[in-house]
């Protein structure tokens, strides 16, 4: 068993502060010590790099150092890149402040409460009468500010705020390998560290082949990890494959409940069973960034370390894309779908008159605690406004809280992430100092606020068959059936209140249920119609948008990626592709989806949020109108 990720840290620690003559780049995801700052990779694809973030939730943060050392005495230059998040909401002054120092003394200037978008900062001059110095980020507010890298220079300007400009230049700054090394030999290459990528990772490895699974967290679970924290939803071991749940049953958490504190998650059971495998290879810390193909095949996973840089090339004969996002496949050119088909395209009762770009949001979730004395709390108002009418008044905020359908999930995503949290801050900025109400509010302090927000849609990439409502809704049962469904078609729209109050804006959402008879998937909708070596499991396989309502709770994507392992498992032993599993050796795959993979005698605990009904009954609904922009 060989696990990658932390170790690496410390070999690399050094090389990610290498210089060039008379100018020296640090990446702040690479200190040393990062105090209270997190590192936040959710939007690299989009703005270039993993960054650190003060996520102090309006309490100032512990310091992050590091020690580094510059290539010559004298005077530098000093650029910080950073972001003023609050600015598409507020022109003004934002709340992420911070400064930096180097050798205990701050330089002047505040960073990141200026501009409106990601850029080169100056921060300063300094003189530098060492070569080895020591730099440190000092949290001024607790809200969000958030660093980039810092630049020392002699006269040169920084680059330039494309992504593909940057990523030459930060290759050149710390004299990193133009290409990566590679990672081993193996038999399956899974990408996404979620529930459905690590049952699909254990059942392959079980099976015999060699996995290497790639998480871009420290921590695996996605969204039922402690970082998003939301419980999983639907059954396991129902028919027709009863075994199919065994393994989600060995790494679901035996406790419920969205929002609540970080040990209900379990993230150490869901690591342990990973390890336990020897045939996994597990790199945490990484995060897929590119593909290369041939002839509709991927043949390479190219992935970078959060923290160090570090790249890596996966590969394998067949790939598993368990991102979320369809990321693989959408780097592969793989067909994909985002948004909601129209009702004529595949004539679906729930589906909108015409197509749009509308999906379901992603939510930022929060609780507070209750103390013996009173909590303060910062004013915080950044353009929006809260006020008696249009506030809640909550003690913790779970799935309901959800922003960003009317934007999109993958291009606008930290948008998406900042805008919940502006809302969280900003209402109970309002509760605790200017409600009429805030007597009730004066001992309790915000305890937790997600920086990772929980995604329900954005890709989804499109296999041989595409699972619509009426397959749902008719039970048309297809050959290839296998992991059961048993959520109800479960969509989520903006809530009309809140639309009311905040028009465009929303920032909560209301959830409208048609109930099924559980539903076998057809395994057609587990792999690329024309990327011939791709499996997916999770909320990103080939469904409508309607149908995604019901096959994206954790339970259900667990169970496919117990049939993605399994298929693999197929695939590899006869020596062919996804589509020729269905083609030539379904028999197979049914043979071990009736037995399963199970390893441990484990009773099943998780009794909590399976949802739906188990009998046939069908109700007809009324969909909220939505106009979209």
């Amino acid at each position: 068993m060989r696990k990658y990720g932390l170790m690496v840290l410390f070999v690399l620690c050094a090389s990610s502060v290498v210089a060039q003559p008379a100018s020296l780049l640090v990446e702040a995801e690479s200190f040393e010590n990062k105090g209270g700052w997190v590192v936040d990779q959710q939007f690299m694809d989009l703005m270039g790099s993993p960054y650190l973030m003060a996520h102090g939730m309006g309490v100032p943060v512990a310091e992050a150092t590091t020690t580094v050392e510059f290539p010559a005495t004298g005077a530098y230059d000093v650029y910080v890149r950073t972001f003023n998040w609050t600015s598409p909401w507020h022109q003004g002054e934002g709340p992420g402040k911070f400064q930096l120092a180097v050798n205990g003394e701050k330089i002047e200037t505040v960073l990141g409460s200026s501009g409106n978008e990601w850029y080169w900062q100056k921060a300063g001059r300094v003189n530098i009468n060492k070569k080895e110095n020591r730099l440190s980020l000092h949290d001024l507010t607790g809200f969000n500010g958030r660093v980039d890298a810092i630049y020392f220079t002699r006269g040169a300007t920084p680059p330039s705020n494309e992504v593909a400009s940057l990523d030459q230049f930060r290759k050149e700054m710390l004299d990193l390998p133009e290409e990566p090394r590679e990672a081993g030999e193996f038999d399956l290459v899974i990408v996404g560290g979620g529930v459905a990528g690590t049952t699909a990772a254990i059942t392959a490895a079980r099976l015999g082949l060699k996995v290497a699974l790639i998480q871009d967290r420290p921590v695996l679970g996605g969204n039922n990890s402690s970082e998003v924290r939301v419980h999983l939803g639907g059954r396991i071991n129902v028919e027709p494959y009863p075994a199919l749940g065994d393994v989600v049953k060995e790494i679901g958490p035996s406790r419920g409940g969205n929002a609540q504190p970080g040990d209900y998650y379990e993230d150490e059971k869901k690591m342990q069973m990973v390890l336990a495998e020897e045939n996994i290879s597990l790199f945490t810390n990484y995060r897929a960034f590119a593909v290369k193909t041939r002839n509709l095949r991927v043949t390479e996973v190219q992935a970078r370390h959060i923290e160090t840089s570090e790249e890596l090339s996966f590969t394998a004969p067949l790939f598993a894309d368990c991102t979320g996002d369809g990321t693989i496949g959408y780097l592969a050119g793989a067909d994909y779908a985002i948004g909601r088909e129209s009702r004529a395209e595949f004539g679906e009762a729930t589906a909108p008159e015409e197509a749009d770009s509308m999906t379901m949001g992603a939510s930022v979730q929060w609780y507070s605690a209750e103390e013996s004395e009173p909590m303060s709390f910062p004013v915080f108002q950044y353009g929006v406004e809260f006020n008696d009418e249009n506030s809640e008044e909550v003690t913790m905020g779970e799935w309901t809280w959800e922003t960003g359908m009317n934007y999109d999930q993958i291009t606008e995503f930290e948008r998406i992430r900042d805008y919940g949290l502006l809302v969280v801050y900003s209402n109970w900025s309002w509760l605790k100092n200017s409600s009429v109400n805030k007597e009730k509010y004066k001992n309790r302090r915000l305890d937790w606020v997600a920086h990772i927000a929980g995604k329900r849609e954005s890709r989804r990439l499109m296999g041989d068959h595409i699972l619509r409502e009426q397959d749902l809704t008719d039970f048309v049962v297809y050959p290839d059936a296998s992991a059961p469904t048993t959520w109800s078609i479960d969509l989520h729209y903006p809530d009309p209140k809140n639309t009311e109050h905040f028009p465009d804006n929303e920032f909560l959402s209301i959830a409208v249920h048609k109930n099924i008879h559980p539903y076998p998937i057809p395994y057609r909708c587990f792999y690329s119609r024309n990327i011939e070596n791709l499996f997916m499991a999770g909320r990103n396989i080939s469904v409508t948008h309607v149908a995604l309502g019901t096959v994206r709770v954790m339970r259900t994507t667990g169970i496919m990626g117990e049939v993605v392992g399994m298929a693999a498992s197929v695939a590899a032993k006869n020596k062919t592709n996804p589509r020729g599993v269905y083609q030539n050796h379904l028999s197979e795959l049914k043979e071990l989806m009736e037995v399963g993979v199970g390893k441990y005698d484990v009773e099943n605990l998780q009794k909590y949020n399976q949802g739906g009904t188990l009998g046939p009954k069908i109700t007809t609904i009324d969909i909220p109108p939505h106009d979209k922009n």
